[in-house]
Parts: structure tokens; sequence; C-alpha cells
């Protein structure tokens, strides 16, 4: 069953997005501002999010840059009154797998998820790693080294995620500080990334196994590969 969040303001229609989507055998949550998306997505993983463009609180443009730089593979559509040529494009350029205009059909909407959920599901292997000695799952947050579980905190599973997703490319240590900086106020310094990176080495490398590399001076490059 996928995993719904309907981003919308618009109390009458959320409910009738959210009903449904449901009775196609979805499971949907619904958000009326920016900040109750972002606690919601800081708390679940979500197979798709509907955005509407303009939220109370801000603008679901940005919130959507936000998104895909946390989980670049997350899923989004957008549903807007926004039906400037413009914004399209902007919506589309954010990484929007779709963007429709209201007013809309709840049939062609219907068809529209299932399109991207399809393509989602296509692409599972971005949830995780998993090159037999280490296994990471995104989605359920579990770790596994050896075959034996571990311990790996929020921000550890933050920083693995970014970094298995860029695999091969330098991720800049600005960015990680910008990512484990999140909307309630709760950040680390540079220090501190270094520590954590370094505990974080200690749990998922061993002798036979590297998967970060230091670049002194720019940031971390994820080294491991799929098996």
């Amino acid at each position: 069953m996928a995993k719904i969040l309907v981003v919308e303001d618009d109390l009458a229609l959320s409910a009738g997005l959210c009903f449904a989507l449901d009775s196609s055998d979805c499971l949907t949550v619904a958000a009326y501002t920016c900040q109750k998306a972002r606690q919601l997505l800081k708390a679940d993983p979500f197979d798709l999010v509907i955005l509407d463009v303009n939220l109370p609180d801000g603008s679901g443009f940005d919130l959507c840059r936000e998104i895909k730089l946390s989980a670049p593979e997350q899923p989004v559509i957008f549903l807007t009154a926004n039906d400037l040529e413009r914004d399209e494009l902007t919506g589309f350029d954010l990484g929007a797998d779709d963007y429709i205009t209201k007013p809309f059909s709840i049939q062609v909407l219907k068809r529209r998820v299932e399109a991207v959920l399809r393509r989602g599901s296509s692409k599972s292997g971005d949830s995780g790693f998993d090159d037999g000695f280490l296994r990471l799952d995104f989605h359920s947050l579990t770790a596994l080294r050896g075959g034996e579980k571990l311990a790996i905190t929020p921000n550890e599973y933050k920083l693995l995620r970014l970094l298995t997703a860029n695999a091969g490319a330098v991720v800049t240590r600005r960015l990680l500080l910008e990512k484990l900086w999140d909307s309630g106020g709760n950040f680390i310094d540079d220090h501190t990334l270094t520590v954590t990176m370094n505990r974080l080495r200690a749990k998922i490398e061993d002798a036979g196994h590297t998967y970060i590399q230091t670049v002194r001076g720019m940031g971390y490059v994820w080294l491991g590969a799929r098996a």
C-alpha cells in the first residue's frame, strides 16, 4: 500500500483528495502547511508527495527544493492553481515528477499518481544500499554489517542517505552541515560533523571494507558499490 503525503491548505479539497486516494488502496496523510509537511517527512518515509504551490506559511516550490536536496529520489507531484508555463517549468526544474493544474479530473489524477508510483517502485534500489556485507534500508531505518544489526542514529542515516545517493561524487561539508540543520533549529557544527563521520565509519567499515573517503578541504565520497 502506497503512503502519500497530501500538502494542501484547502481543507475541503484535501479531504476529497485523501478520500479518493484512500479508496484506491493508498494510505494518505494530510498536511496544511509547509511546517507540518516538514515534520511529517522527517518522521516517516512517503512513497509520494502531492504538493500545492501556494501554502499559508511558504511556497511549495521552496518545500520541493528542500525535499529534493535531502531525498533526491522522493517522488513529487505538484497540484496547484498556478497554471502559467513558467510555473510549470519551475516545478519540473525542481525535480517534480508531474505538474497538474486546477481544476482537474480526479480520475486523471489517480492515473498520474499510479504512473509516478510505478516509476518510483522501479527505482526501489535508491531506498538503500546492499553490497552483501553492508545493508542499509532507509525506509525501515535498519542497518546490518556482516549480518549484525548496527545502532545508527538519525543524523548518521541522513549522512548515509546523502552519500549513497551521490556515490562516486564529492558531497561537500557545507551541504552535509546544511542537511543536518533541521527546521526545528537542531544543528551540528563542523567539529561535530567530523566526529559523527568518524563514528559512522567505525560502525560500517572494517579492515576489508572502506565506504567513505575524505577529500581534504572539500568533503566526502561514497566508494561503496552495490552487489
